[in-house]
């Protein structure tokens, strides 16, 4: 009789453990990091399809990941919530009922995302076929229904304090003045545009004291004087094109990036939708964090990282292109020097000095090489789905330092743009990854400073 109650209870803890274990696991699986990956490609595709700019884009992709990651953070015993981080950023409430936190953080990614883009369907569609995925791996009801309420609340708040970073007043602001001077941007072929965003720099940073914190040294004085430097770097830009060769093209076409090309067929034009530049590197995120078999915090953090890095370098460059407003060089050659000279790349609607890719490639590589390390290969397919080849690199720096040069390749770059682009996005990545403690406890960091980068 002992041996039979000893075996019955045996079996009975068995049992309750193997059922605790059960649920528990379901717990901790009920969201993967591939649905983080895939839910950030969904916003992807639809700033592409709203064509929303560069800038814009960054903020888009700053505030829904802010969102993941603080769920996430706030029930993590390592990683730190950035509550008192960032600028004006108090955080956001606890929960009050019980929820599953990597639901909750998908699901406020998703509501902030969906808040700030103009395609709300495009998110909705998603947002329904994830949540009946997640119902259908037998979530509790109770708790699935507490983790999207709390979602809600955590959206509220995170656009709460979006709303107040000047974006809505830059909206009714005016347009940018063109003026008569002759080193002055002015718009180009083929589709004449305005200036976009000549009040970017109004916008409040996420970690940066201010739009001015890094400002880069004066662009080469303008002078068509053929001894003059600046007409020096003209030609170099004008001979880089004149002297291509297929490598060069194809690293010019790989980071593009230009949501804005527009091609003209005789009297009918039309857009062509394209990744922004940040979002290719939200891209080469999503390809280090696969590599890495990074977690769904670490994802989370990646991505919050990378796109405060970029957002606060859009902010930074765009705050010294329209006080420089120096003009680009399509339209210098074309006056001056070459009615026929074209660009391999289409002219962006912005003044040219700095070089936006270089700056905010220069971050982005930063802040991944701060969580990824100095030596990551990886094959950078971000541009499959727009129809251009991979490419392979054996670090973010050395990615970073391609799309910069890949402006003057282009044509539409002086190299002084590049270089001083470089320099300044380093200073600000370096900035915020040296301000910003993702963790508790801090942990043995990695961290990359411009003094070791080569």
């Amino acid at each position: 009789m002992k041996y039979w109650n000893y075996l019955l209870t045996t079996l009975f803890v068995a049992v309750f453990l193997m059922v605790t274990a059960c649920s528990s696991e379901k717990k901790e699986i009920a969201v993967q990091p591939m649905e983080m990956h895939n839910l950030m490609q969904q916003i992807t595709d639809v700033i592409v399809h709203d064509i929303f700019s560069p800038p814009v884009a960054a903020r888009i992709y700053s505030y829904s990941s802010i969102a993941a990651y603080e769920v996430l953070s706030k029930h993590d015993s390592v990683y730190a919530p950035l509550a008192g981080q960032l600028n004006d950023f108090q955080g956001v409430p606890a929960p009050h009922q019980e929820i599953q936190p990597d639901i909750a953080a998908l699901q406020s990614m998703y509501l902030v995302g969906k808040a700030l883009v103009f395609s709300e369907d495009k998110m909705e569609d998603w947002n329904k076929s994830w949540k009946e995925d997640v119902l259908n791996r037998g979530i509790d009801e109770t708790v699935f229904q507490n983790s999207l309420q709390y979602a809600d609340t955590v959206a509220k708040y995170i656009l709460a304090w979006a709303n107040e970073d000047n974006y809505k007043e830059t909206r009714t602001m005016s347009k940018h003045s063109l003026s008569n001077e002759p080193h002055h941007w002015e718009p180009t072929p083929p589709a004449y545009m305005e200036a976009i965003e000549p009040h970017w720099n109004l916008i409040r940073p996420f970690a940066l004291d201010s739009s001015n914190q890094f400002i880069p040294e004066k662009p080469t004085p303008f002078s068509l004087d053929s001894t003059s430097q600046f007409y020096k770097e003209v030609m170099e830009v004008y001979d880089a094109v004149k002297d291509t060769d297929k490598e060069k093209e194809e690293i010019a076409g790989f980071w593009d990036c230009n949501p804005y090309v527009m091609n003209v067929q005789g009297h009918v034009m039309f857009a062509t939708k394209k990744i922004t530049p940040g979002g290719h590197w939200m891209g080469i995120t999503k390809i280090a964090c696969q590599l890495d078999s990074a977690s769904l915090i670490k994802s989370a953090q990646a991505y919050a990282l990378t796109a405060i890095s970029i957002n606060d370098a859009f902010i930074s460059c765009w705050d010294e292109k329209f006080r420089s407003n120096l003009i680009r060089p399509e339209t210098v050659i074309n006056r001056h020097i070459d009615e026929d000279w074209k660009p391999i790349l289409q002219t962006p609607p912005f003044p040219e000095y700095t070089s936006g890719h270089s700056m905010i490639s220069s971050a982005a590589a930063l802040a991944l090489t701060e969580l990824f390390g100095k030596d990551f290969h990886f094959v950078d397919s971000t541009e499959v789905k727009y129809g251009l080849p991979v490419r392979s690199y054996d670090s973010f720096i050395l990615a970073s330092e391609e799309a910069a040069i890949s402006r003057l390749y282009g044509g539409i770059h002086y190299m002084p743009a590049i270089n001083n682009g470089i320099k300044e996005g380093r200073a600000i990545g370096d900035f915020i990854v040296g301000k910003l403690d993702f963790h508790r406890q801090k942990q043995p960091s990695d961290k990359i400073s411009q003094s070791n980068i080569h």
